[in-house]
C-alpha cells in the first residue's frame, strides 16, 4: 500500500464535497501537471490511502483521509471543449491526462495545518509538502510520515 497527499482548494472541491457525493466517491480530475499525472497513472493503486489537503485557503492543511478506489484512467474532461480542464492536444485515442477515483474515509476533528507540520520538520524533514518550491498537487507520503501525521490528530 502507498500513501499520498492530494491538494484541493476547498472552495472548488473540499472534503465535505467528497463526503456528500454518491457513494462518497468522486473522480480526481483536472490535474494538469505531468509529474502528478504520472503518479496517478502509474503509481496509485486501489486501496492506497490519501491525506486530503485543503490548499489556497486561510488555514491550509490536512483535513481528512480518502482512499483510491479506482486506479488511473484517462481524464475525459480534457476532451470536452466546454470543460475548464480542456486540452486540445488530448483525445480518446491518445489521452494526455489521467485521474483516479477517490472515496471519503474520514474527516479530521481539526485541520493539521501547514504551519503545524512545519513545527515537526525534524521528524517530517523528508515530507515533500515541506520542501521549498514544491507546488505539486499530489505528493507521496512514507508510511512513517503517515503514521506520525495521523498521531497529530
Amino acid at each position: 500500500m502507498n500513501y499520498w497527499l492530494m491538494k484541493s482548494e476547498p472552495d472548488v472541491f473540499g472534503i465535505d464535497d467528497l463526503k456528500s457525493r454518491k457513494d462518497q466517491t468522486e473522480p480526481w480530475d483536472g490535474v494538469r501537471n505531468y509529474q502528478a499525472r504520472n503518479m496517478m497513472r502509474d503509481d496509485m493503486k486501489k486501496g492506497d490511502q490519501i491525506f486530503f489537503y485543503h490548499s489556497n485557503c486561510d488555514v491550509p492543511g490536512i483535513v481528512g483521509i480518502a482512499e483510491v478506489v479506482r486506479e488511473g484512467y484517462p481524464d475525459h474532461t480534457s476532451w470536452d471543449p466546454e470543460s475548464k480542464y480542456y486540452d486540445p492536444k488530448s483525445n480518446e485515442e491518445n489521452p494526455r491526462w489521467f485521474m483516479v477515483d477517490v472515496k471519503y474515509k474520514k474527516k479530521f476533528k481539526r485541520t493539521i495545518s501547514l504551519n503545524e507540520l512545519r513545527e515537526h520538520a525534524q521528524v517530517l524533514s523528508d515530507l515533500a509538502l515541506l520542501r521549498k518550491g514544491n507546488r505539486l498537487s499530489i505528493n507521496p507520503v512514507s508510511k512513517d510520515q503517515w503514521d506520525y501525521i495521523c498521531g497529530l490528530e
